[in-house]
């Protein structure tokens, strides 16, 4: 019984043909695109002063030089923040609940920053894995533990979006299942549990939103330290 929980995390297959591509594709379907009209719809304009908002606070303590990534980030948390949302509607899969698809945005862009960090200002870069004031013994020790600290990041970005949304999931689907076997033995028990399912989607959505503003922030954060 446990194993049918976690059937949903694995990725459907149609004639042969896996769907997460068609899951990762669906997204930009979604998105309205901008027309040659002076006046844009309402939905263009939602959409232009939300990205607007959330490119200037991404970027407003980062400096010129990391600005260049504005359009990277922006498109990276509506590309996340989708994938999130979608996931949670019956019948679909959420490929951001596999760590090697979140692995595979967060090694590269984390390489990047450190990239261009060791050839924009190395001194600068490296001075992280050693903190001024230092006592000469704890040289070594420091320089390791900083290391190990600046190799683990990619890795906590991606199995943090993956243990989240997969929490979430399987949760949903235990009260779920609750609220169905309960639902002839104990109808008020199973009104309960089926308010709180409702109280735990919405709670869902939200993490949604947030793990996938968080992974962008986060990944803002490693580029400030190296531009």
């Amino acid at each position: 019984m446990m194993l049918s929980f976690f059937d949903q995390f694995a990725s459907p297959i149609f004639l042969g043909v896996p769907l997460i591509a068609l899951a990762l594709a669906l997204p930009w379907i979604l998105f309205p695109t901008p027309t040659a009209r002076w006046l844009n719809n309402r939905l263009l304009t939602i959409q232009g002063r939300f990205m607007n908002r959330f490119t200037n606070q991404l970027l407003l303590p980062m400096n010129p030089g990391g600005h260049k990534w504005a359009l990277l980030f922006t498109s990276l948390m509506l590309f996340l923040m989708t994938l999130n949302m979608l996931g949670l509607l019956p019948y679909t899969f959420t490929p951001t609940t596999q760590l090697s698809l979140n692995m595979a945005f967060a090694v590269p862009l984390w390489l990047a920053t450190v990239i261009i960090g060791m050839r924009n200002q190395p001194t600068h870069a490296l001075g992280h894995l050693l903190p001024e004031g230092t006592p000469a013994p704890l040289i070594p020790v420091l320089i390791i533990i900083e290391t190990i600290s600046l190799l683990i990041r990619p890795l906590a970005l991606g199995v943090r979006l993956t243990a989240n949304l997969t929490a979430g999931h399987l949760l949903i689907q235990l009260i779920a299942t609750a609220a169905f076997v309960l639902l002839p033995l104990m109808p008020a028990v199973a009104i309960l549990t089926a308010t709180l399912l409702f109280l735990l989607t919405l709670l869902e959505v939200a993490v949604a939103m947030i793990q996938a503003y968080v992974f962008v922030l986060l990944l803002s954060l490693y580029l400030q330290e190296n531009v």
